[in-house]
């Protein structure tokens, strides 16, 4: 999915085709396979949604594999798409570096570093967008940036947000104004948005990833 970082919102951004009841079993099974690495049986999912028998976790399963939500391997084992997109990755910490004048910098090990823990604290409710437009330029957000985003954090003045404004999604600085939330970019190009109906935060960006340099 792409979100629109530009004044014009993007109308095409839909956060989610799952109903909440689905999305919180879902949420179960994802917290089950970061808790214990592996995906949970169908025994262990009875008693993960309070279901009696096995038969109605198969249709709840059925469901989610059916929206693309979980997926079997080649043996016919359940596979999470948080399971395949999220294994853990530890990269070597070996210091800082100045980023003002160059200094005598010596290679130390100080700790290993897991990626998906530095950058999401709540996995089961973050997400990844993809940027589009340069109008959040100056809080260091370009275009084909991706932003991770937490839909469980309540949103603050000054925060970072992805926002539907009279229906259109777009990203921005949440601020007030006259008592008011209004939109503000990070472009003096572009002006602050004042919704006319409706301002409805769907969550708070709490980082950025971006690429400088394809693989290989």
């Amino acid at each position: 999915m792409i979100i629109n970082a530009a004044n014009k919102p993007n109308k095409k951004f839909n956060m989610s085709n799952i109903d909440k009841k689905l999305k919180k079993r879902l949420g179960c099974i994802n917290g089950f396979y970061t808790d214990s690495k592996r995906m949970p049986t169908y025994s262990e999912m009875t008693v993960l949604f309070g279901v009696k028998s096995k038969n109605a976790v198969f249709k709840i399963v059925s469901k989610l594999i059916e929206g693309g939500f979980l997926q079997k391997d080649s043996k016919g084992y359940l596979l999470s798409t948080s399971a395949i997109t999220s294994k853990v990755r530890f990269l070597k910490l070996l210091g800082s570096v100045e980023a003002g004048f160059p200094s005598p910098a010596e290679e130390e090990l100080l700790d290993s570093v897991s990626i998906d823990k530095l950058l999401i604290k709540n996995p089961n409710s973050s997400f990844l967008l993809e940027i589009s437009g340069d109008s959040m330029t100056q809080a260091g957000i370009m275009p084909k940036d991706f932003a991770i985003v937490d839909k469980s954090l309540t949103p603050k003045e000054g925060d970072i947000v992805i926002a539907r404004v009279d229906g259109d999604w777009t990203i921005k600085y949440l601020r007030k104004e006259d008592g008011k939330y209004i939109l503000e970019a990070a472009n003096p190009k572009y002006g602050r948005i004042k919704p006319k109906q409706e301002l409805t935060v769907a969550g708070v960006v709490v980082g950025t990833i971006r690429k400088y340099r394809q693989c290989g």
